[in-house]
């Protein structure tokens, strides 16, 4: 008897601790399913208090009324003015405690921006937008000033950049001493500046590497010129109290300070590279070596061979700017070197004075692939070949009697192009001969009779092994190229096989057109039609303050312009030290679908919206962060249970 006591006694502590650890794992809800919660933590006490002017402590103390928790305090939190050495955020339980280790400004105004990081820890309830403030004063600096960063190439808000004040107006301000006052922005490159004081301004978006709070080569900035005053009037809005999620309950008139400027749009970019340096040398195959620099110049380096005589010793396919230059070896014998032992003399950029030098480098260019294992490769492939060709024979086969043959390839060649496009080939290396009278072009005049037609072939400037074949295309003709055997012929002795190409001009009724009427362009703009944010697929310069497109195929399109002003058909960024802005990019605020056999007409005011709201949100890659609320999961539980 007492061992069945024991026992149920036993039993009984041991439900009792099981009911106490479960009460304690599930403090959202009670015990039978009850309510979760769904208030959002408040704050109890705080030191120093909000608002309090002549403080003087470094270390502020928030306490709550639950535990609480940080959501990614290190993007979120932002300290104003900005700190160098970086304040510690600490959460422990109920309180958060923010430690400043800069020494505290005399008479500045000190903002803790929080966002709406800050949830109770169990069931995640935002506390909502939140900043603390004090000042080390006796008075409080209560200004605000709000806007948007987008980047200036293609108006994609910038998630996370500094947005900064500077009272020194000069140009130098942003180059040499931190900000004043700083911001982040959120994800709709959003930002609000606040514990700004009366003043007069100059305002800067910086992607800060090296966290000194002013501008570094290399970092992603943007500025304005003009200076900024902020102010600030007695405003109201409207907010409306919801029954459900269709009908409203009550709209409510509240008063609200109102600060100005609240629409500056910073448009951001990363400039230009001129420091110029020699990036890397390859050399994979015999054939050719390439060298990479740094940046553009218009100075094209110059070869000396150290093993060889670097004289009419290449052909160079380069890009427009010779930042990457292609040197293709003529002659067979420098591609037997297993070595190329060179001296490479370009322009270089000093870095202490950013002035051109010419600079010399010497160069040991081995190739990946050397010609003596290309040609064991080629010999055991002719090994394998005759065997082959032994086995066919004793089976009687006697039809491939000729060794295989590399021939060189032609690439790029379409069976359909539209009236206003051209063919275009490449070849696997550039040509010593290109026999052009064995190039011709048929036009079809019926289903089996063919007649020559007038073609132009041109080789590319900078890339010499690529070519453009024009005609006199009409829609709906038919037509069929043909390179004859051996019309083109390498360096390395590789020449073609017989091409047949037939391709078709497409008729007009398979085509759309758009016709833009652009009021408010100018004689630098340039429209692109865009199937995604990346894919230009035409380009042309407003003329009249017209852009017409032509033979477009049917789809879906975008459009975007920007302002050329050097002409080089290019968006290029700006220049903080020359005072340049980026060039001006638009965006028609929605996409327009093509059909075939349809024209259409559409008048675009390019200044029509703010540039913040311009980008369709189809294109747009940062997607807009869903504003945090409760998770109303007493309701939803209700509405299971029915």
């Amino acid at each position: 008897m007492k061992k069945t006591k024991r026992f149920f006694l036993l039993a009984a502590r041991f439900l009792l601790l099981v009911t106490t650890v479960w009460a304690c794992a599930n403090p959202g809800s009670g015990p039978n399913g009850g309510p979760y919660d769904e208030t959002p933590p408040r704050l109890v006490a705080m030191h120093p208090g909000l608002g309090l002017t002549e403080a003087k402590a470094r270390k502020v103390t928030l306490l709550f009324d639950e535990l609480i928790k940080i959501e990614n305090a290190t993007e979120k939190v932002i300290v104003s003015p900005p700190q160098i050495e970086t304040p510690e955020i600490k959460v422990s339980g109920r309180r958060i405690t923010v430690e400043l280790n800069d020494t505290l400004r005399p008479n500045t105004t000190y903002t803790i921006d929080f966002s709406d990081a800050i949830e109770d820890a169990n069931e995640g309830n935002p506390l909502g937008q939140f900043t603390h403030y004090f000042s080390t004063g006796p008075r409080l600096d209560t200004m605000e000033v709000s806007g948007h960063v987008l980047l200036a190439e293609n108006l994609e808000p910038v998630k996370g950049i500094l947005v900064g004040l500077h009272s020194d107006t000069t140009d130098t301000a942003f180059t040499t001493r931190p900000f004043d006052r700083v911001a982040r922005t959120d994800s709709r490159g959003y930002f609000s500046v606040k514990g700004v004081a009366p003043g007069t301004y100059r305002i800067y978006a910086l992607k800060d590497m090296d966290g000194d709070f002013r501008y570094s080569r290399g970092e992603q900035l943007a500025f304005l010129k003009r200076t900024l005053t902020p102010s600030s009037f007695p405003d109201v809005r409207r907010d409306t109290l919801w029954r459900d999620t269709v009908s409203y309950d009550t709209i409510l008139t509240v008063p609200f300070t109102h600060y100005l400027p609240d629409d500056i749009v910073l448009l951001s970019f990363t400039e230009k590279n001129t420091s110029r340096a020699l990036l890397k040398s390859q050399r994979d195959v015999p054939e050719w070596f390439r060298l990479y620099f740094t940046a553009p110049s218009a100075h094209i380096p110059e070869i000396r061979g150290l093993n060889f005589d670097a004289r009419e010793a290449f052909l160079q396919s380069r890009s427009k700017g010779n930042d990457t230059i292609t040197y293709w070896l003529r002659d067979t014998l420098l591609m037997n070197l297993d070595t190329l032992s060179l001296t490479c003399t370009f322009e270089a950029t000093d870095d202490s004075t950013g002035r051109p030098f010419l600079q010399t480098d010497t160069l040991q260019l081995a190739p990946r692939l050397t010609m003596g294992k290309r040609r064991e490769q080629r010999a055991k492939e002719l090994e394998r070949w005759q065997k082959q060709r032994e086995k066919r024979h004793k089976k009687g086969d006697f039809s491939d009697e000729t060794p295989p043959v590399t021939f060189m390839k032609i690439t790029g060649l379409t069976r359909k192009i539209s009236p206003i496009q051209n063919q275009h080939f490449e070849l696997e290396q550039p040509a010593m001969r290109f026999d052009t009278a064995a190039v011709s072009l048929s036009l079809a005049v019926n289903d089996s009779t063919w007649e020559p037609a007038p073609f132009r072939i041109e080789q590319n400037r900078y890339e010499p092994q690529k070519f453009t074949l024009m005609g006199e295309w009409r829609p709906g003709q038919k037509y069929r190229l043909r390179i004859d055997s051996a019309a083109i012929t390498t360096y390395t002795g590789l020449f073609n096989k017989t091409v047949t190409q037939p391709f078709a001009i497409g008729n007009a009724e398979d085509y759309g057109a758009l016709f833009l009427l652009l009021p408010d362009a100018d004689s630098t703009t340039v429209v692109q039609l865009l199937t995604s944010d990346t894919k230009i697929v035409r380009q042309t310069a407003a003329r009249n303050k017209r852009a017409d497109f032509f033979y477009v195929s049917p789809g879906r399109y975008y459009l975007r312009a920007f302002s050329d002003r050097n002409g080089n058909g290019l968006c290029d960024p700006g220049n903080y030290a020359e005072g340049i802005q980026t060039e001006h990019v638009c965006y028609f605020p929605s996409s327009i679908d093509v059909r075939a056999n349809w024209d259409i007409e559409q008048t675009w005011n390019l200044h029509a919206l703010p540039l913040n709201r311009q980008k369709p949100a189809e294109l747009q890659k940062q997607k807009e962060e869903k504003k945090k609320t409760t998770r109303n999961r007493n309701a939803e539980r209700e509405r299971n249970r029915r």
